[in-house]
């Protein structure tokens, strides 16, 4: 199973209800939905708990190159910079996902694992989407910090125009097949790509790396995962697919946390614009070689 947190499966509840391509310029209090929401009965909020403890729990996808693969990535630093600015020490909940997103809000948000993990205090990598807000409301989902989109990179030096797929008819191409890539380029054009298509590969980072060796022409994939690899070379050119199926403005990845705790969710917003502010967001994505621009 993937761990592609994009709308990735036409059959997941996120794909059914378009998730693609909607607008992320939304307020804190529209994004976590609340009212001015208090813990109840003199109990301690979420920050008083997380602050008591000492520490921040950060649920993380495995195999989520380049924001997390074998403890390492850009959402390994982020998690530690979000624990940091509370004042606690980070504590790493990394897991595997499930078949769509509504599954992981439940299990690693609001309820917890069946397998008796979990959940975080707030989970990483969240499409930042309205329909996915309604459809869980036992959550906060804010604090966008990195618009993800579906990308086609190729070898100028074989394919120097891509206006259209008709170029890359007979072509190799990699995409890894349980994804949101792989499910349009697998149907583009009444299947006109299906024989020559490599989809038996875990994700874009090895799509591109095919690529860098010269074993296709061209690789599709998140923005993330063929930029990691690619930009800079400029044998490459990386592009939105030229399909009309394609979501051109992608979508924005936050963060969520229990829909009750939003003084934890207000001091992790605030630590995100902190951290877009000082530079320190932008150098995260710098050393996984993507260039990061407000959300």
């Amino acid at each position: 199973m993937t761990s592609n947190r994009s709308p990735s499966t036409p059959s997941s509840p996120m794909s059914r209800r378009g998730l693609l391509g909607r607008g992320t310029a939304l307020g804190l209090g529209a994004l976590l939905g609340i009212e001015g929401a208090q813990a109840q009965d003199g109990a301690p909020s979420a920050l008083e708990r997380v602050r008591t403890l000492g520490r921040l729990s950060v649920g993380l996808y495995n195999e989520l190159p380049p924001f997390h693969d074998r403890g390492q990535g850009i959402e390994i630093e982020l998690a530690r910079a979000l624990a940091q600015s509370l004042g606690v020490k980070v504590s790493l909940l990394p897991f595997t996902a499930d078949e769509n997103m509504n599954d992981d809000l439940r299990n690693m948000v609001w309820k917890g694992h069946y397998l008796g993990y979990g959940p975080a205090d707030v989970l990483l990598h969240v499409p930042v989407d309205r329909p996915l807000m309604q459809e869980n409301p036992q959550v906060s989902i804010f604090g966008p910090y990195w618009r993800e989109r579906v990308v086609v990179a190729r070898d100028l030096s074989k394919v120097p125009v891509l206006d259209s797929l008709e170029p890359l008819k007979g072509q190799k191409i990699a995409v890894p097949g349980q994804s949101l890539a792989g499910w349009l380029m697998i149907g583009a054009e009444s299947g006109m790509l299906r024989d020559t298509l490599t989809t038996k590969i875990d994700n874009g980072v090895i799509a591109a790396q095919m690529l860098q060796r010269g074993e296709v022409v061209a690789a599709a994939g998140l923005r993330s995962e063929l930029e990691t690899v690619l930009r800079g070379d400029s044998r490459y050119a990386i592009e939105p697919i030229p399909m009309p199926r394609a979501p051109k403005d992608g979508w924005a990845v936050g963060m969520a946390t229990k829909k009750s705790a939003t003084d934890l969710a207000q001091a992790l917003q605030g630590a995100v614009n902190g951290l877009a502010e000082s530079g320190a967001l932008k150098a995260m994505f710098a050393r996984a070689n993507l260039d990061w621009h407000p959300v």
